[in-house]
């Protein structure tokens, strides 16, 4: 079977993980969780950075710390995960959704001003698949409206906007370090930030919000903290994330040539020449629901894994709405992903094609 993404563990990770046992720092403290704030913020300009147990997790805390609460909003795109909601709902405010943009999937920054009210908190945009949204209008709007920006880059590291690395132009960034992002610690995320003050709040409330007096607590905080462990993986990983970037944009590159010639597949593309979109996974968009599930049976009997896209928030039970989103849900009807970790051979990516080419030569009917 070809896996639609694994983790690609090909540096220092096991010399890395073996010394923080030698050392006995496993837990939530030692030098590889220095390093790995340090360096990861460094990478995305900024000046600081708090590593914490997922991608999720780095939501709620960035929400935390700017004071979201009971009755604010917070506008993000419904096309996301599922993440992105709840992590407003664990403050007790309400996310408002935006419809997507139709070529880069991102929420439809055109839409957001109109849903501002005086219960906003803080616009979300989702830098989808690895593409960057365009935050020139969210950070004049967060400006105008005295907002904050907090960006998910979960599927992002290292895509660019205007030169800027995703995540650093928010007043908050998050990363998740699943096993199938660039790169990973197995479990775990990352905020970064360029206020000081932000981030010694996510500090504290992502470690119960201990005080300097031993088991005295000022504050509802969480347990949040990654473990040095963990964080010995991601350093190894940062080591070659720049390599792993250019693997996935030429894997990219081939997927787009082989099956350029299929007319009732629509690979998106991205022409704006002032973002770098990192490819996170491959997309492919088909005539609908139908076609896509029949297309995804045919290349699982032939080996190989895909994924749905994300079904829209407002057509999820806790967060449902009657209000239509049109392109959101056409995209999540249609699209899927192909194969797209790091260590796929070329001849995976040839095969894959392949069977995709066979599929619509077996279905002409359908043409």
């Amino acid at each position: 079977m070809i896996p639609v993404c694994e983790p690609y563990l090909n540096g220092r990770e096991v010399e890395y993980v073996n010394d923080a046992l030698k050392d006995n720092w496993i837990s939530s403290s030692g030098k590889y969780l220095d390093q790995l704030e340090e360096r990861f913020a460094a990478y995305c300009g900024v000046k600081y950075g708090v590593a914490v147990t997922s991608g999720t997790t780095a939501l709620h805390l960035a929400l935390a710390v700017i004071g979201v609460k009971d009755g604010d909003e917070v506008i993000m795109p419904t096309f996301t995960i599922y993440s992105c909601p709840l992590s407003v709902a664990y403050c007790g405010g309400t996310p408002v959704f935006v419809d997507s943009d139709p070529n880069t999937f991102n929420m439809d920054v055109n839409q957001i001003e109109a849903l501002i009210t005086e219960k906003t908190r803080a616009i979300m945009p989702v830098h989808i698949y690895g593409k960057p949204v365009d935050m020139d209008k969210i950070i004049k709007l967060a400006l105008d409206y005295d907002l904050y920006v907090i960006e998910d880059a979960a599927e992002a590291h290292g895509a660019e906007y205007r030169g800027k690395k995703v995540g650093s132009m928010g007043h908050i960034g998050c990363f998740s370090f699943y096993s199938n992002k660039i790169i990973t610690t197995g479990e775990g995320g990352i905020l970064v930030t360029n206020s000081k003050g932000l981030a010694n709040t996510a500090r504290k409330y992502k470690n119960l919000c201990h005080t300097a007096t031993r088991f005295i607590h000022n504050d509802i905080g969480f347990n949040y903290r990654m473990t040095n462990i963990q964080a010995a993986i991601g350093l190894a990983q940062l080591e070659h994330i720049d390599e792993y970037i250019n693997i996935r944009l030429r894997h990219a590159k081939i997927y787009s040539q082989l099956l350029s010639g299929i007319k009732q597949i629509t690979i998106p593309v991205d022409s704006r020449n002032y973002v770098k979109n990192i490819n996170w996974m491959f997309c492919i968009l088909v005539s609908d629901y139908t076609e896509r599930r029949n297309l995804m049976e045919y290349l699982d009997k032939n080996g190989i894994q895909t994924r749905t896209f994300f079904y829209p928030m407002h057509q999820q039970y806790k967060f449902y709405e009657y209000k239509r989103y049109p392109i959101a849900e056409k995209i999540s009807n249609s699209g899927l992903y192909l194969p797209s970790g790091t260590g796929l051979k070329d001849e995976q990516i040839e095969y894959v094609c392949n069977k995709v080419k066979e599929f619509y030569n077996e279905n002409k009917i359908n043409q």
